[in-house]
């Protein structure tokens, strides 16, 4: 569901990535800022994963790198991912033969919520963690 317009969001830390040497610190990027925030470390550490599937899908299926942000709203960590491509559609996990297909499944497993959207600023997939 898109940011409604006007809203205010809470400071976020952002950073960005345009190549695959990008994606370790992206990884330790969100894991830090997850925990920092008061994320577990195992569920950081979940949301690490999916970060690193989408980060990855954006280097393999689009031109420009993007960026990911995080914050905290309510009793939630929340990040986003942004890039250039289309907005995602989170479909189950593909049948154990398949070659490819498990990223956005596996996204769409670990975090409690996620939504997609396109805007201004390029698509976010926007992935939402309880703290507790």
């Amino acid at each position: 569901m898109p940011e409604p317009l006007g809203s205010v969001r809470p400071a976020a830390d952002e950073m960005p990535y345009a190549e695959a040497g990008d994606l370790a610190p992206i990884r330790a990027f969100v894991r830090s800022s997850a925990v920092a925030l008061g994320l577990p470390a195992g569920r950081a550490d979940l949301l690490t994963l999916a970060v690193s599937e989408l980060t990855t899908n954006t280097l393999q299926h689009t031109t420009g790198g993007g960026r990911v942000r995080v914050f905290a709203e309510g009793a939630q960590v929340v990040c986003d991912v942004i890039d250039g491509g289309p907005a995602r559609s989170f479909r189950p996990m593909p049948a154990a033969d398949s070659i490819r297909g498990r990223g956005l499944a596996i996204v769409a497993q670990v975090a409690d919520d996620v939504t997609s959207w396109s805007g201004p600023e390029g698509t976010v997939v926007r992935m939402r963690m309880n703290r507790a």
